[in-house]
């Protein structure tokens, strides 16, 4: 069997870099996508990934963009082979309450964090289906399920990931490909850490396991729902948050 082919999108990411190594380990050849002009951060991922420079290659996508995301998807898959399992990993943040919120910063975290879902899946779904196989996993967030102050348009978002990720995967649920959602807590990331500490305390304060979460333990779930074996898991939506938010 030849080895599967993965793409990360927002792969160079501190989540994204573990999402990254753990396909990796379990054998994937992987390919991250990110911004080009973050030149600094790609040299620094491939620092942190450097074991694994046989198998983590870097490849620069603008995922809100719908053409660049069929002409990304077609250069990866000419130089490495069709995608096999397509994580979504790529998000931003612009916080601010909605008596404040431009219609700017509302449509910059749509376009990422929701639009970017559509175009990568848009340009991958059809091959994966066509050969009857494919892993998709959508990196969601636990504000997607309860809200957050000043996060209108992430949570929005975020909620709006995981309604898309039900509806594909009734699409393909008979072709062979899977279509989860993974809703991460607060983990030890840099979009977290840039939160001022009096907030990010209170909000450590309200986690039952009290601590925040490492991206290794989102990493896991992400690899869990790509493995081959794990088929008969569609349409979930898998909290990964310390206890933070807990439903039936």
């Amino acid at each position: 069997m030849n080895k599967r082919i993965a793409l990360v999108t927002g792969g160079i990411g501190g989540l994204g870099t573990e999402i990254c190594k753990h396909l990796a380990r379990s054998g994937r050849t992987v390919v991250a996508c990110d911004l080009a002009s973050r030149e600094e951060r790609v040299e620094e991922f491939r620092r942190e990934t450097a074991e694994f420079a046989d198998h983590i290659f870097f490849e620069p996508i603008n995922v809100g963009d719908y053409e660049a995301c069929a002409a990304a998807i077609q250069a990866v898959e000419a130089k490495y082979g069709p995608v096999d399992i397509l994580v979504n990993a790529a998000g931003i943040t612009r916080d601010t309450t909605l008596r404040k919120m431009s219609p700017q910063q509302w449509v910059d975290v749509l376009r990422i964090n929701l639009d970017g879902v559509f175009n990568m899946c848009r340009h991958v779904v059809e091959g994966m289906s066509e050969r009857g196989f494919g892993r998709i996993v959508n990196i969601s967030s636990v504000n997607g399920q309860t809200g957050q102050f000043g996060q209108t348009n992430y949570s929005a978002a975020k909620a709006g990931m995981h309604g898309f990720t039900m509806a594909l995967a009734r699409e393909v649920a008979r072709k062979g490909v899977t279509v989860n959602s993974v809703s991460p807590g607060y983990c030890r990331t840099a979009m977290v850490q840039a939160i001022p500490e009096p907030v990010r305390n209170q909000i450590i304060a309200g986690i039952p396991v009290g601590r925040l979460g490492e991206p290794s333990e989102i990493a896991r779930v992400v690899d869990f729902l790509a493995a081959d074996d794990s088929g008969f898991i569609t349409g979930a939506n898998i909290p990964v948050n310390g206890g933070y938010f807990m439903d039936n």
